[in-house]
């Protein structure tokens, strides 16, 4: 994965596994001023105001190279992924839903599909030759939960083939400073994916730390990718608080990055 800055000061990570636009929004290129969301804050709620927002939006799209109307909702660390089309376009950028979200997928053409994140994993995932891509919002709750399982099975509905599938990891807090409670371990031992996850809780002295990023890789490998089409950021936000937005490291005070993807016309 490498970083890309446009014209403009806009920075993102892209992986060079996927071919169709998309990126992973780091927190430089924007216009927020505020000392927290200073200067690609991409959520609304933050403190700024929502024109600043907006401008952030199409400034990131622009660079990306997508269309600017981003359907993301908000997101309650769930593993509900939706499967979204044309039609769907006025969901857009939403403040305020009546429904939220964790992932999407979606087979139709300049569709810009997107996931809000300061330490939780975007995951970027896409099948070029069926023409199907996803994209996952993955908090310790929807990884251990199984959504990346979940977009997967959502692609494959849609004719996506696993043995396709690339995917890409982008920046999210990492084992280095993840540290984490016995409940957390007690939940994932718990949880739906814990033969997968377990294993990637590590224990530092007397303090457990968590892996998210190689949970998530475990569960996409499980459910039919190739080890070879898995490519991962391996940047801890919470260490890289120049680069990153970080909700640990700021104590929750923070903007927010977004992560996109969406299939071109024509392809």
């Amino acid at each position: 994965m490498r970083l890309v800055t446009a014209q403009g000061g806009v920075s993102f990570l892209r992986s060079d596994l996927i071919a169709f636009p998309h990126g992973f929004a780091t927190r430089l290129g924007g216009v927020s001023t505020l000392p927290h969301t200073a200067s690609l804050n991409l959520a609304f709620g933050r403190g700024d105001e929502d024109a600043a927002v907006l401008a952030n939006l199409a400034r990131f799209t622009e660079a990306v190279g997508v269309s600017g109307e981003v359907i993301s909702l908000p997101q309650v660390h769930s593993t509900d992924v939706r499967t979204v089309g044309e039609a769907d376009r006025g969901l857009g950028y939403q403040r305020k839903a009546d429904s939220a979200c964790d992932g999407y997928v979606t087979a139709a053409p300049d569709v810009t599909i997107g996931v809000k994140t300061a330490d939780c994993v975007p995951i970027l995932l896409a099948d070029e030759e069926a023409g199907i891509v996803g994209a996952l919002h993955a908090g310790w709750r929807g990884t251990v939960a199984g959504i990346a399982r979940e977009g997967i099975a959502r692609m494959i509905a849609l004719g996506a083939d696993p043995a396709r599938i690339k995917a890409a990891i982008g920046p999210s807090i990492g084992l280095c400073c993840y540290a984490v409670g016995e409940d957390f371990c007690r939940a994932v031992a718990e949880s739906p994916c814990a033969a997968l996850c377990l294993s990637h809780i590590h224990r530092e002295g007397d303090q457990p730390h968590a892996d998210l990023p190689a949970m998530n890789t475990a569960i996409l490998l499980s459910a039919g990718l190739s080890a070879e089409h898995i490519d991962t950021a391996h940047l801890c936000t919470c260490c890289r608080t120049d680069l990153f937005y970080s909700h640990r490291a700021s104590r929750g005070v923070r903007g927010t990055m977004l992560s996109i993807i969406a299939r071109p016309k024509g392809d």
